[in-house]
């Protein structure tokens, strides 16, 4: 995490979902991929993922964020967005960190994909078998 000119800078991960954000003083903004939050996400799940580590901080109109977001769907993204938002907070101050891990949103979801392998149709299924 580095910091210049009073902005937080974090990465984080979801999937094969890649999100960097920038925290800065504000009113409290979110843009995402240089569009406002509500324009990117129009579930409204994907919006309280987004915006459950500054809930759980008590800082939701502390800070205008910046997103740069690639790789994934939609909600993969949103739990991208959760995982580097939470990182930036947990920077900040000791408190925050220890709330943030108690709820579980400093951990990287390592839960990926499975691959597919030789023999059966995808990752674990079976061809059908038949006796003749």
């Amino acid at each position: 995490m580095v910091t210049k000119s009073k902005a937080i800078h974090a990465v984080g991960k979801r999937k094969t979902s890649i999100a960097r954000v920038w925290m800065k003083p504000g009113k409290g903004t979110i843009i995402v991929n240089k569009r406002s939050i509500d324009e990117y996400f129009l579930r409204p799940t994907s919006k309280m993922i987004v915006k459950q580590p500054l809930e759980i901080a008590g800082v939701t109109e502390g800070f205008d964020i910046t997103v740069n977001v690639m790789g994934g769907g939609l909600t993969g993204q949103a739990g991208a967005i959760r995982h580097a938002i939470s990182r930036a907070l947990a920077g900040m101050s000791p408190e925050n960190r220890k709330t943030l891990k108690l709820e579980g949103l400093i951990t990287r979801d390592a839960r990926k994909k499975e691959r597919k392998k030789y023999g059966l149709a995808s990752a674990r299924r079976r061809y059908q078998f038949s006796k003749r």
